[in-house]
């Protein structure tokens, strides 16, 4: 089942402006500040719990690359930006950057995304991202859920056709199995949570079109490959 957004939501997916191109040309996210962020996330991760991770080498060394990730728990995002090789600039939902956490996640190099309306900018920093050799996170499903790839927005092909970044599977498993005794909404200190890499891919038919059809067409591409991953995934990490 595709769903086509019509306002964005948490992970990432926005509308879709037909003039993203034209858009205002704000600032990329700092590079450094995501590696900076990246750095703060293995030192929380890696103390809290006890992530595995697998594949990691697939991911490109060089160049753009989108990280598409299930999404079940709030802890799938830092976890990913704190093992990933590479620095990774999410795209959020702008509800998280409240308080100190505004700037906080603005100088780790992370993207505010409005899901009231059509944000160009949101779209065109994205792009900038990618376009500068960068890696965006996008979580295609939307908003958190099972976790299972089983409904994607049309917002990663988006990104994948328009930039021709190749997009990388990432399935995290055990960050939702259960609730830890101290705090209940995150996992049991020391937990084991799985962080799995696959093959990057590329979304489009390789004729470059962005119409309707052709993301349609990209977004069942992508569903297959990252079903397919979560699948291969749960095998080898027997979850």
């Amino acid at each position: 089942m595709r769903r086509h957004p019509r306002r964005g939501e948490a992970g990432g997916e926005v509308s879709l402006p037909s003039n993203a191109s034209k858009a205002s040309n704000p600032s990329i996210p700092s590079q450094r500040g995501a590696e900076v962020g990246r750095r703060i996330g293995v030192g929380l991760m890696y103390g809290l719990w006890k992530p595995r991770v697998l594949g990691a080498w697939r991911m490109p060394a060089h160049g753009p690359a989108i990280l598409a990730v299930n999404h079940s728990h709030n802890i799938d995002g830092p976890m990913v930006m704190g093992v990933s090789p590479r620095p990774t600039h999410f795209l959020i939902k702008k509800e998280a950057f409240i308080g100190p956490l505004d700037p906080f996640l603005t100088r780790i190099g992370q993207l505010k995304v409005d899901r009231q309306s059509t944000d160009r900018t949101a779209v065109t920093r994205a792009l900038g991202v990618l376009t500068a050799g960068g890696v965006l996170g996008i979580f295609p499903e939307g908003s958190r859920g099972e976790g299972d790839f089983a409904s994607l927005r049309a917002g990663l092909a988006y990104f994948a056709v328009r930039s021709g970044a190749p997009i990388v599977p990432v399935a995290v498993l055990g960050s939702s199995e259960r609730s830890g005794r101290l705090v209940k909404g995150l996992p049991p200190l020391r937990a084991r949570v799985d962080v799995v890499f696959g093959d990057p891919f590329e979304a489009g038919d390789g004729s470059g079109r962005r119409t309707r059809g052709a993301l349609d067409q990209a977004t069942e591409r992508i569903q297959k490959q990252l079903t397919s991953h979560l699948e291969n995934a749960r095998r080898l990490t027997g979850r």
